[in-house]
C-alpha cells in the first residue's frame, strides 16, 4: 500500500461498524497502518468483533486479558480508550443515533472537533481517516 493511499471505505450497518473503524484508528495512532492491518483479524477476534455492547461492558479483568493477548497490540491506554469509546458510541447511538449525531455537524472541521471532544485516543489524522472509512467525507485527508 502506498504511503498516502486512502484506506478502504466500508458500508456502515450499525454502531459496531463505527466502533471497528474507530478502534482501527486508535490502534494505528503512532504506528504504521501495515502493522495494524497485519494483526487486524486477530484484534477483531480478541475484541468480540467489536460488538459495541460487549466491548462497552469490558471490565479490568478484560483489560488485563487483552494486555496479555499476543494477538493484539498490547497498549493498555489504547485498550482502555476503545472501551471508553464503545460506551460513548452507545450513549450517542441511543438518541438520536450515532450516524444522525455525526451528520448533525455540517462540515468536516465541525465533525473533527466534535469527535475529538467525545472520543479518546483520536487525533486529527485518525479522525480524518475514520470519517473517510465510514463514508462521512469525500476527502480522505479532510483537507489536510
Amino acid at each position: 500500500m502506498a504511503l498516502h493511499e486512502a484506506p478502504e471505505q466500508i458500508s456502515v450497518g450499525g454502531v459496531d461498524d463505527y466502533l471497528a473503524a474507530m478502534s482501527r484508528m486508535v490502534f494505528q495512532s503512532g504506528m504504521g497502518r501495515s502493522v495494524v492491518d497485519a494483526k487486524w483479524a486477530d484484534i477483531s477476534d480478541a475484541f468480540d468483533h467489536f460488538d459495541c455492547a460487549s466491548v462497552a461492558a469490558y471490565n479490568p479483568t478484560d483489560v488485563d486479558r487483552l494486555c496479555n493477548d499476543a494477538r493484539v497490540i498490547r497498549n493498555r491506554r489504547k485498550i482502555e480508550a476503545i472501551i471508553a469509546n464503545a460506551n460513548t458510541l452507545l450513549d450517542l447511538d441511543a438518541d438520536p443515533g450515532f450516524g444522525v449525531w455525526l451528520k448533525s455537524h455540517p462540515s468536516d472541521a465541525d465533525r473533527v472537533t466534535a469527535l475529538r471532544k467525545q472520543f479518546k485516543f483520536l487525533g486529527p489524522t485518525g479522525i480524518h481517516e475514520f470519517l473517510w472509512i465510514v463514508g462521512e467525507t469525500s476527502d480522505p485527508g479532510c483537507g489536510s
